[in-house]
């Protein structure tokens, strides 16, 4: 016994290979609980290792069974020395001859439990040992059932049975009573007097529109036994229900459609069978409604609601936001225009944002949004007011027949208001003792004010003019030297001062260059030289740049003045072309004697530390046309000193 199984141990790897094992049977068979079936098989093994005397055996096992060890029995087999599972013993039985190559079996009384795969295996001889297990056949034990459906309710189901062998027969009628879930849901629509509108349960979920104020009336119905709890669902809110002995039929009405009754509605129907449902997405369509801009101001976060005709002030540089935001189905188009010209969104996915980064005061006026519906259309517009900080013009003096006279103009957003000032001395209205008078007005952005002066006046006198409003303030300043017919006026922001010392020192320079330059100017040209006007002052003819002092550091921190292209002249200001006019009319003064000179450097030694100053001469420096004296020519000259 223990050579033949060595021989198969050896030989098994090459009966995998051998094409000739074949086994034919059918992959599935099916057979109702109780019943008999019969699975025809047929296969083929090679002529090797056996003859015609040696006997071959067939097995039928189940699938999972041991083989190699003989630990599990089979189901059916030939093999008289072989015991078979107790379970199938007398209902399992291999008909078919193995050494006839047939493996045919029969199956009776089937039970539930029988139900697996089978696959067959053959022994003959010492090379013939061999397992289909690739090629068995699965086993189906199903039960005898009826399953009525909705139309078999209240009708008669009869059995019978007929034991045509031993005569006998036997039948046994009922009434059926069939239940099932819900089915054949309907959704109905009526829209105000219109005829009813039926959703077919097959397809996607409908989409009803309708618009704001129109009445709706939603009908939903279904087939069941028993009848059906029906429900109307808005989102997860429920918002009717049926009772299971009520109507078979559940009503929804909408006497007047709402932006807020817009969602997907559901119907539900529900037995103990189970439920079906039905939706339908509902729009309701209105215009434009509560129209509004929201704004954002330099990067903040936090946004701000506008209505129409809000006044927007904005510092002048800063970023500008602005959203609008309306409330309409479908969405309404947005767009932004100014003065009626559109005006181009920076996002074009989002119309309705407008977002300007440096706010300039060419952009000041309003901006309207429209949002425009096919059921209507709005706009809302928002009117932009650009502020700024004070730009000064001026102060300019003169010497009047009644004293000094100068007057300050300032431009600024909202509107600046002008002081002046007499050293420390704050100069308001008019004075109790008649020595000053001050007189102001305002246009718009403008503010102009005037001063007129009376008496004497002590040397070394500095007069400002100051504007201010919310953002900032600016200030210019006049300097008097110690004699009446020299005015400086100074460019200095925060009024920079270079004290009396070097002021009689500007004079002695002055002095010395033109009397160098005249002669030699005289001898190129045959044209005149105008005089010195008695109403001009040194502004018109000398330049004063300070270098940096301790004086000049400490009055030189003012915001850079606004371009004078932009700036237009204050309502009553003289043009340029009325100075030149002006300037003409006058005599020119003559220049101080050397006694006054020579007190300049007395002065200059005064000051507690030094300082110096670049002078730019005109006639001797170039300069616009509109501020040269007639018949003068452009060259340059530069004087430092200490």
């Amino acid at each position: 016994m223990l050579l033949p199984l060595l021989l198969s141990s050896l030989l098994g790897g090459s009966q995998a290979t051998d094409e000739s094992f074949w086994i034919r049977v059918e992959e599935s068979v099916t057979v109702l609980e109780g019943l008999c079936v019969s699975v025809p098989c047929s296969f083929n093994y090679p002529s090797r290792g056996w003859t015609e005397s040696t006997p071959a055996y067939g097995y039928w096992f189940k699938a999972g069974t041991e083989i190699e060890t003989s630990k599990d029995a089979p189901v059916a087999t030939n093999d008289q020395n072989r015991e078979v599972e107790m379970s199938t013993q007398g209902r399992f039985q291999l008909t078919g001859d193995p050494g006839k190559r047939s493996c045919s079996l029969v199956i009776r009384d089937a039970q539930m439990w029988d139900a697996a795969w089978y696959f067959f295996r053959v022994e003959r001889g010492t090379y013939v040992r061999y397992n289909f297990k690739n090629n068995g056949f699965l086993l189906k034990v199903t039960v005898l059932s009826f399953t009525p459906s909705p139309q078999d309710d209240d009708t008669n189901l009869t059995c019978h049975v007929d034991f045509s062998r031993k005569g006998v027969s036997a039948q046994r009628t009922v009434r059926l009573r069939v239940a099932y879930a819900p089915r054949d849901l309907v959704i109905s629509i009526f829209r105000d007097n219109t005829s009813a509108l039926e959703l077919q349960p097959q397809g996607n979920v409908p989409y009803l529109e309708a618009q704001k104020g129109q009445f709706l009336r939603l009908l939903c119905a279904a087939d069941s036994q028993p009848p059906a709890t029906l429900s109307w669902v808005l989102q997860d809110r429920v918002l009717s229900l049926s009772h299971p002995w009520g109507p078979r039929t559940l009503r929804l009405e909408l006497p007047g459609v709402k932006a807020a009754d817009s969602g997907r509605y559901t119907c539900r129907a529900e037995n103990r069978l189970g439920s079906q449902q039905r939706a339908l997405d509902l729009s309701v369509q209105y215009p434009p409604e509560n129209l509004r801009v929201m704004v954002s101001q330099a990067n903040r976060t936090v946004l701000e609601n506008l209505g129409n005709g809000t006044s927007l002030p904005v510092l002048e540089g800063q970023s500008l936001r602005l959203v609008c935001v309306t409330h309409s189905s479908p969405p309404a188009r947005l767009s932004w225009t100014q003065g009626g010209q559109t005006v181009g969104s920076s996002l074009p996915s989002d119309p309705g944002v407008l977002e300007l980064p440096r706010v300039q005061v060419e952009q000041e006026g309003e901006f309207t949004c429209h949002a425009q519906h096919p059921l209507g259309s709005q706009h809302v517009s928002v009117s932009l007011s650009v502020h700024y900080p004070p730009q000064l013009l001026g102060p300019s003096c003169s010497w009047e027949a009644e004293g000094l006279h100068c007057s300050c103009s300032s431009q600024a957003s909202p509107a600046p208001s002008l002081r002046w000032w007499l050293g420390e001395e704050l100069l308001e209205g008019k004075s109790s003792q008649d020595s000053f008078d001050v007189t102001s007005s305002s246009v718009g952005p403008w503010a102009n004010s005037s001063l007129s002066l009376h008496g004497g006046l002590s040397s070394g006198l500095r007069l400002s003019c100051e504007a201010w409003n919310v953002h900032g303030a600016r200030s210019g300043s006049i300097l008097r030297l110690p004699d009446k017919k020299g005015l400086v006026s100074t460019a200095f922001s925060n009024g920079a001062f270079l004290g009396i010392g070097i002021t009689a020192l500007l004079f002695l320079c002055l002095t010395l260059i033109i009397m160098k330059i005249l002669p030699k100017r005289q001898t190129q040209t045959e044209t005149p030289r105008p005089r010195f006007s008695r109403h001009s002052t040194i502004l018109d003819y000398i330049n004063v740049v300070p270098k940096a002092g301790p004086l000049a550091q400490n009055r030189n921190q003012k915001a850079t003045p606004r371009s004078p292209s932009r700036t237009p002249l204050p309502p009553g200001a003289p043009s340029p072309e009325s100075k030149k006019k002006q300037k003409k009319q006058h005599q020119l003064p003559s220049f101080p004697e050397s006694k006054s000179s020579s007190q300049a450097p007395e002065s200059q030694e005064s000051q507690e530390e030094l300082h110096y100053a670049t002078l730019n001469f005109p006639g001797v420096r170039s300069r616009p046309e509109a501020w040269m004296p007639k018949g003068t020519q452009a060259d340059y000259a530069e004087v430092k000193f200490q």
